[in-house]
């Protein structure tokens, strides 16, 4: 029996030197033939840890396993059963951190790509369409509403149609998705991606309603009057944090949120052709350390910016994106500025921004986030030109519902509190989930609060439909 390799089958990509001129995505996904390589490094554990660390719980092992045999739709429809979004997070989600932490083959090499397999079966199917029907339970007649089209709602409107619910999603932009749409860019999460999923739960029997804002064109009392029996809120963290400095409202400061939205959801990358302007600046700073910095700081890039330079005030080390965006980013040339704080924006006669002051900072002790806390170095302040400046430091949740509905229990940073076995509020039948509970976190975490939701909110309506114990 040949041995099995210890790293695993890279993934092919575009060349860093053509893919930073375009928006095209830059991982090009495995051949059959890489997959079917890949799949066999699996050591189909009787006891899979891996499993522990998927959020939904997917059948790891199992779907892997069906790729080795060749049944690579079933493969897909195994991983649907408990993730309805297979091609979108076997691109953008944490694999390194959940499922292939816990990989028993990572103690002698790499682990398993499981998340690069999971894409693979997600497009293979869909290249590759068999006819095979979902299994659906008869219609109930119930009517389900679900707030927010992003990753939690998608789940919960998947989950519920499946069980035979009539599902409304309402969506306040123009296009369903979430952020998904308006916050992932096009070169790691083509929209493509997006619609197909999108279509899939319209061939579920979902109805997706765009333009309506919850909290402002209807509230949730309205939508009980309409006949609905449980609602779902997933509104996510859409509101922007700021720095807080000097200068912030000077022309060609962008929070990432609106510099994102315009590029992701409304192609200003393509303008005129599209109809949204942005900023093409040529010397750029974008402020923070996560996956929307590295996305801006990419997308800036890839509209024009000779120089883009990320400001991060702790140490490479603390930062909390994904290794692989970083690696991407490394590679198109980003200029990383660590250990550096903003300090003022400066501005022109005309309110237009021409420079960054910053200051120079070292490590000091940990605060209570565990991580060592910057601390400004004596004499360290500095000025750079900048004619752009992108800040992604983080979301707190989008407050247009709750300030509709004060009764709704909150926390104090605005997120709204459930039972966490459940996703119930406080207020009979609504449920809630995703970032505007938590906070701003991954896609697939979203799903899994999702997917709790949605069974919690099943067993809520058969119990006053039939007045059966909780």
């Amino acid at each position: 029996m040949p041995q099995k390799r210890s790293t695993r089958v890279p993934m092919r990509s575009q060349d860093p030197e053509i893919r930073g001129g375009n928006f095209l995505e830059v991982n090009l996904g495995y051949s059959e033939e890489e997959a079917l390589e890949e799949a066999s490094r699996c050591l189909m554990c009787r006891g899979p840890q891996c499993v522990k660390g998927c959020p939904v719980g997917i059948d790891i092992p199992g779907f892997i396993r069906l790729i080795k045999e060749g049944r690579i739709n079933d493969a897909a429809r195994l991983i649907k059963k408990k993730n309805s979004l297979p091609a979108v997070c076997g691109r953008v989600c944490p694999q390194e951190e959940q499922c292939e932490a816990l990989c028993v083959v990572a103690k002698k090499g790499d682990p398993v790509g499981i998340g690069n397999l999971e894409r693979f079966a997600a497009d293979y199917e869909a290249a590759h369409p068999d006819g095979t029907a979902v299994e659906m339970a008869p219609e109930n007649g119930h009517g389900i509403a679900v707030i927010g089209s992003g990753p939690a709602g998608l789940t919960v409107a998947s989950d519920l149609a499946r069980k035979g619910y009539r599902v409304t999603v309402f969506e306040g932009l123009h296009k369903a998705g979430g952020v998904l749409a308006y916050g992932i860019p096009e070169f790691r999460l083509p929209k493509a991606i997006v619609e197909r999923e999108l279509e899939y739960l319209a061939s579920l029997g979902v109805e997706i309603r765009c333009n309506i804002l919850v909290g402002a064109s209807i509230t949730i009392p309205e939508l009980f009057d309409e006949g609905y029996r449980a609602v779902f809120v997933g509104t996510g963290a859409g509101l922007p944090r700021f720095l807080g400095i000097p200068g912030e409202n000077l022309n060609g400061v962008y929070s990432a949120n609106e510099y994102l939205t315009r590029s992701n959801l409304m192609r200003a990358y393509d303008f005129p052709e599209a109809d949204t302007p942005i900023s093409h600046g040529a010397r750029v700073a974008v402020f923070g350390g996560g996956n929307v910095a590295m996305d801006s700081a990419r997308t800036a890039l890839r509209l024009g910016g000779k120089e883009v330079m990320l400001f991060y005030r702790r140490s490479r080390e603390e930062m909390p994106a994904r290794k692989e965006e970083v690696h991407h980013a490394d590679q198109e040339g980003i200029n990383w500025q660590f250990l550096t704080a903003p300090v003022e924006f400066i501005g022109d006669e005309k309110g237009r921004l021409k420079a960054l002051r910053s200051q120079r900072m070292e490590l000091g002790e940990p605060d209570e986030s565990g991580r060592r806390r910057p601390v400004p170095i004596q004499g360290g302040e500095f000025v750079t030109e900048i004619d752009t400046a992108i800040v992604a430091i983080g979301n707190d949740s989008n407050p247009i519902l709750t300030r509709s509905m004060p009764e709704l229990d909150t926390n104090r940073w605005g997120n709204i509190v459930v039972e966490e076995a459940t996703g119930r509020t406080n207020c009979r039948g609504i449920f809630a989930g995703g970032d505007i509970v938590t906070g701003a976190a991954t896609v697939i975490l979203a799903a899994g609060a999702g997917r709790t939701a949605a069974n919690a909110m099943h067993e809520y309506v058969q119990w006053i439909t039939w007045g059966e114990p909780l």
